[in-house]
C-alpha cells in the first residue's frame, strides 16, 4: 500500500520543560521536580505523528542558527520526516516553549524564533511540496498571512487541508471557508466560532472527547480511560493521527476515531513527541478497547 504524502508547514520548537507540585505566583520562588529539554514545535509534533502513523512526510518550516537548530533538525531526520524545505536562519535562534506541568496539565510560553521567518515567499519557493500533497497540516505558530496563503494554495488546488487553530488566532472568513477542516479545542471554538456548530469543526475536548458533525449530525466520539502523564502535544498527535486516516480514505468517524486513540496513548509519557505511538499501537489499543 502506498504511503500517503502529508505536507506539515508550522512550527519547529525546543521544548523546556519543567514539572512542578506547585506553581509560582508573582514574586515567588518554588522547588520543582524535574527538568526536560525535548523536541517540540506544534508542527514538527504533526509532523512526527503522521510519520510514525505511516505517512510519507515533508515538513515546511525554519530553524535558528543556535546549537538547538543540529539537535532539531536531527530530531526530524530520525523520526523519518524530510526536512528538504527547512532552512537555518542566521543570526536567528530557533522557535522555544518553555512548559510548566502541574496537576496533570500544562502551562506554555512560545517565542517564535525562526518560526517567525515562515512567510508566503518562504512559502511560493518550496510549494511543490504542498502541490504534491494528499494532505496538508496547518497550526497557528506561524505568521498569520502564511497560513492564509496555504489556505489559499490547497483550495485554489484542490488539495484537502487540516487547520489546527492553536493557539488562538482569527482569520478572515474566506480563509476559514478554504479549510477542509477546522480542529480547535474547546477554548479555540470558544474565542474563534462563539462555540457555534459547523460540519468544517472537529472540537478535542480532553476527558470530554470528541465533537464533531458528518452528515448534517452532531457525533462525538469519547475519551479513553488512560493514565495521564503530560497532554502537552496530545491535540498535534490527534491532528497528526487524522490527517493520516483521511489521506488513507477512511472515513470521518473512523479518521476521528483512531485520531482520538493515538492522542490518548500520547498522554503516557512526558514530551510532546515522546507519546506518540505508531500506527500498531494505536490499532492494538483499539482492539483492547472494543474488547473492554
Amino acid at each position: 500500500m502506498t504511503k500517503p504524502r502529508i505536507t506539515v508547514v508550522g512550527s519547529i520548537n525546543t521544548d523546556m520543560v519543567t514539572e512542578t507540585d506547585a506553581v509560582p505566583s508573582q514574586g515567588e520562588t518554588v522547588r520543582a521536580k524535574n527538568f526536560h529539554t525535548v523536541p517540540g514545535g506544534k508542527g514538527a509534533n504533526q509532523a512526527v505523528a503522521a510519520a510514525r502513523l505511516g505517512a510519507d512526510v515533508t515538513m515546511i518550516g525554519c530553524v535558528g542558527d543556535d546549537p538547538f537548530a543540529d539537535s532539531l533538525l536531527t530530531n526530524l531526520q530520525d523520526e523519518q520526516v524530510s526536512a528538504q524545505y527547512v532552512d537555518r536562519i542566521q543570526k536567528t535562534p530557533s522557535g522555544l516553549a518553555n512548559i510548566i506541568l502541574s496537576e496533570q496539565d500544562n502551562r506554555i510560553m512560545i517565542v517564535a524564533g525562526a518560526n517567525q521567518r515562515v512567510t508566503p515567499d518562504y512559502i511560493k519557493e518550496r510549494q511543490e511540496a504542498i502541490l504534491n500533497s494528499d494532505y496538508v497540516l496547518l497550526q497557528f505558530e506561524i505568521p498569520k498571512e502564511t497560513i492564509e496563503y496555504c489556505m489559499q494554495l490547497c483550495k485554489q488546488h484542490s488539495i484537502p487541508v487540516i487547520v489546527n487553530p492553536a493557539p488562538a488566532m482569527a482569520l478572515a472568513a474566506s480563509a476559514w471557508d478554504a479549510a477542509t477542516y477546522i480542529t480547535p479545542n474547546e477554548t479555540e471554538w470558544s474565542q474563534l466560532f462563539q462555540e457555534q456548530n459547523d460540519e468544517k469543526l472537529i472540537i478535542t475536548k480532553g476527558k470530554a472527547g470528541v465533537s464533531y458533525w458528518e452528515d448534517g449530525i452532531e457525533r462525538a466520539a469519547a475519551s479513553h480511560p488512560v493514565q495521564v502523564v503530560d497532554t502537552t502535544g496530545a491535540g498535534d498527535t490527534f491532528n497528526g493521527a487524522l490527517a493520516v486516516a483521511l489521506a488513507e480514505k477512511c472515513s470521518l468517524t473512523e479518521a476521528v476515531t483512531f485520531a482520538n486513540a493515538a492522542a490518548a496513548i500520547s498522554v503516557g509519557k512526558i514530551g510532546a513527541q515522546a507519546g506518540i505511538p505508531t500506527k500498531q499501537e494505536v490499532e492494538a489499543f483499539l482492539t483492547q478497547s472494543r474488547g473492554r
